[in-house]
């Protein structure tokens, strides 16, 4: 059960659709809720600590503005969830973009559930790196709201985006508070004669959450790999899924961070909160 949830709350872009769903999910479960915002002080404004007491005092400058940039995002946080009666603690951060990665995926790991705003490339933000970042950092289930999420989050129909990957099963274990809670379950399933080996096909995942008590359905579907997300969301649309249970695929090369070309796809085009883990 997500009992101890963490949520990116943007100080750069519009923040409701985060708040809404977060608050209302922690109310369901009865959960607490972490709310780290994150006020960023300039790469540039690092290096002056090289340049004596004066520059020093001009970084520290810059970090207390960051520090009330973010304590002002959390106190619209704190009055929506202290009017949904909810337990919560708000963590304000000022620090350079890398620092604060570092810091949220640390912070990850150690609540069941992490939820984050869907980033917005049409927008320069550094709010936009930060939920790729916990992804790749957290060790657990991340639950991305588009930034369109309008009013209370529910988890009713699921859809398992299924490729019997260790990803996707791992995914599907880190939903499983949500799969037990589900109205329905739709397995998806892409290409499957051609990509799933028969030991881990839709079938023998139906058997497995079978003996779980969990009932479901497969729907199997062919596309261009050009076409996979679309299928995917054409599919959720159809099937008035609320919520999408799918690998975050991707990868570090020297430090950066390089989503797959689905899992960048979904998040670009997202139209339905979608449950990811890597």
């Amino acid at each position: 059960m997500y009992k101890d949830i963490l949520v990116h709350i943007p100080t750069e872009r519009p923040m409701s659709a985060v708040i809404d769903g977060s608050i209302s999910l922690a109310a369901r479960l009865n959960a607490h809720v972490d709310a780290v915002a994150v006020g960023y002080v300039a790469s540039s404004t690092a290096y002056v600590l090289d340049g004596g007491a004066a520059v020093a005092a001009v970084f520290e400058m810059e970090r207390e503005r960051a520090v009330e940039r973010a304590e002002a995002a959390l106190a619209i946080f704190r009055s929506e969830a202290t009017n949904a009666g909810i337990s919560c603690t708000c963590h304000p951060l000022g620090a350079i973009p890398a620092d604060a990665a570092g810091s949220l995926g640390e912070m990850a790991r150690l609540h069941d559930l992490s939820i984050v705003l869907q980033p917005d490339p049409a927008q320069g933000s550094f709010d936009n790196d930060m939920p790729g970042e916990i992804l790749f950092q957290a060790g657990g289930p991340v639950l991305f709201l588009p930034y369109t999420f309008r009013g209370s989050f529910r988890a009713n129909r699921i859809g398992i985006c299924w490729d019997g990957s260790r990803l996707s099963a791992r995914a599907m274990r880190d939903a499983a508070p949500f799969l037990a809670r589900a109205e329905e379950i739709v397995i998806i399933t892409i290409n499957e004669a051609d990509a799933v080996p028969d030991e881990v096909s839709a079938s023998r995942l139906a058997r497995h959450l079978g003996r779980r008590g969990l009932s479901t359905r497969t729907v199997s579907l062919s596309a261009a790999r050009a076409d996979i997300q679309p299928t995917i969301l054409s599919l959720a649309a159809d099937e008035s899924l609320d919520l999408l249970v799918m690998g975050g695929y991707g990868h570090s090369r020297l430090q950066e961070r390089f989503l797959g070309g689905v899992t960048r796809a979904m998040l670009e085009a997202m139209t339905v909160p979608t449950l990811m883990s890597h």
